[in-house]
């Protein structure tokens, strides 16, 4: 029912607006063809200067070639720019992980010799502590004793 009432619509439109749109047609082609742009007429003239066109042309060829020297120079100076700045990051990296490598070394250096001198520190005072013991007679508290409990070896 919607598509009928619609059709009938468009229908009834097209029959009113057809001789409108017709003679909108008409007065448009009219217009444009009022309004077209008549032929031109230029006295040919010698344009370019006092060089013949064979070596204008023969120029704008040497043009041509020299900027696909000079783009081809462009470029091959950026590539070399990007390599120099690459280089020198890797360079600037290489740099930093060498001082984190030689400030380990060091602190492992620095590590070492406080555990050599702890050591040291401790074998002295065990030294000291054992002669001590020694001098004065008294029995170690570290060491085991070895005592004979039977009076008489057995001989098996």
């Amino acid at each position: 029912l919607l598509f009928s009432t619609a059709s009938k619509f468009h229908i009834f439109l097209s029959f009113g607006t057809c001789s409108v749109a017709k003679k909108e047609l008409d007065d448009l082609e009219w217009w444009k063809e009022e309004h077209r742009p008549g032929p031109v007429n230029l006295v040919p003239q010698r344009l370019g200067g006092k060089e013949s066109e064979a070596q204008a042309r023969q120029k704008q060829q040497m043009m041509l070639i020299q900027s696909k020297y000079q783009q081809k120079h462009k470029r091959e100076e950026y590539v070399q720019a990007k390599k120099a700045a690459e280089e020198a990051e890797i360079l600037k990296k290489k740099a930093i992980q060498r001082e984190k490598a030689e400030r380990l070394e060091v602190k492992k250096r620095q590590q070492e010799m406080q555990r050599r001198e702890k050591f040291l520190e401790d074998q002295y005072h065990k030294t000291n502590e054992l002669l001590n013991r020694l001098d004065l007679g008294l029995p170690k508290s570290d060491s085991c004793q070895i005592t004979n409990r039977d009076p008489e070896p057995t001989a098996w």
